[in-house]
């Protein structure tokens, strides 16, 4: 019986010493100490045994047990730190070779300006407001003196949510709702992005920014309005900078103009970008209609304002002579990085 004990565990030696990973350590394992393994066998097969027999033989079988266990836990060791060894030189990092070249982002031109224009109207006494990008009919529209067939509400013009909601065609309803909660003086820009279902072309877009302004308080004159756009172009843009006021007209002031900069691509000698005009149309402005005053609680016999609404792309166009818009939009690292 002892011939066959040791039997078992030069054998058990063997394979554990044989074994190339964890898998086969474990079937070796199960093969002799399993419920059915060869050393559990033996422990039933000691009721055949003379009493007498039966503790010497058990404590040999013990001896058997405990020694394929130590085997068996030496050899996950060294199977462990063959494992290690393996994944650290599949590891190893030449540290003598170059590094990646990481891409370095730049500030978007949109950005850029909007961030200048903010400075601009900041330093004249104007603060930012804000408002949702997806906005209720009422403060896009009505409260703006859209009524329900005006042009402007067709749907091909605006993205309806529903009949009662839209994407915000312009960030007017940002002006009204500052002046439902805050009474004159107000003096405030709203930037932000605006959609309209626009065709695209090289200078309009579904999707674009504006940036309106609004003031009022006493006295407030369309003179006013001119004196300050004046400024605001030429410290944009310089003080040769050439503007041109015409008169126009939007539902939500009276009287309005759109203000014009000189082409920056054919100093007003006409071209495919301004469309052979010589000037392209950079904001629309005018004074606060009566109606929008009073909507929002105010008395238009007491108070009087202006507003006006830039368009961001273009003037960043005229900024960096940028003639097509689309530019904006393809995310191409080359246009990018020119900034």
């Amino acid at each position: 019986m002892k011939e066959k004990l040791q039997s078992i565990r030069e054998l058990a030696e063997q394979a554990m010493a044989a074994s190339k990973d964890a898998r086969e350590l474990d079937a070796i394992r199960v093969k002799y100490l399993g419920k059915k393994g060869e050393v559990t066998a033996l422990m039933k097969n000691m009721r055949n045994l003379a009493p007498e027999e039966r503790p010497a033989f058990g404590q040999l079988v013990n001896d058997l047990r405990a020694s394929i266990e130590a085997g068996l836990a030496e050899n996950k060791a060294r199977l462990e730190a063959i494992a290690l060894e393996a994944k650290l030189k599949s590891e190893t990092i030449d540290v003598t070779m170059p590094g990646e070249e990481v891409t370095v982002g730049t500030k978007h031109p949109i950005s850029t300006v909007l961030d200048e224009v903010k400075d601009i109207f900041i330093g004249m006494g104007f603060s930012i407001g804000e408002g949702p990008e997806v906005e209720k009919d009422w403060y896009n529209f009505e409260a703006l003196n859209i009524p329900k067939d005006h042009p402007a509400r067709d749907t091909q013009d605006t993205f309806y949510i529903s009949d009662n909601v839209v994407l915000r065609t312009q960030t007017s309803p940002i002006q009204i709702r500052t002046m439902e909660h805050k009474k004159p003086p107000i003096r405030i820009i709203a930037p932000g992005r605006v959609f309209r279902s626009d065709a695209v072309d090289a200078t309009h877009s579904p999707l674009f920014h504006q940036i309106e302004g609004l003031v009022v308080d006493k006295g407030i004159r369309m003179s006013d309005l001119k004196g300050i756009l004046e400024m605001f172009a030429k410290k944009l843009y310089g003080e040769d900078t050439v503007v041109r006021f015409r008169p126009h007209h939007f539902p939500f002031t009276e009287p309005s103009a759109e203000m014009d900069m000189q082409c920056f691509q054919c100093h007003g000698e006409g071209c495919p970008l301004c469309k052979g005009e010589g000037w392209i149309e950079i904001l629309g402005c005018g004074m606060v209609h009566p109606k929008v005053l009073e909507v929002c609680g105010i008395d238009p016999d007491e108070y009087s304002g202006y507003a006006f609404g830039i368009g961001l792309e273009r003037i960043v166009m005229s900024r960096y002579k940028i003639n097509d818009i689309r530019m904006f939009y393809e995310n191409d690292v080359r246009f990018l990085h020119q900034f």
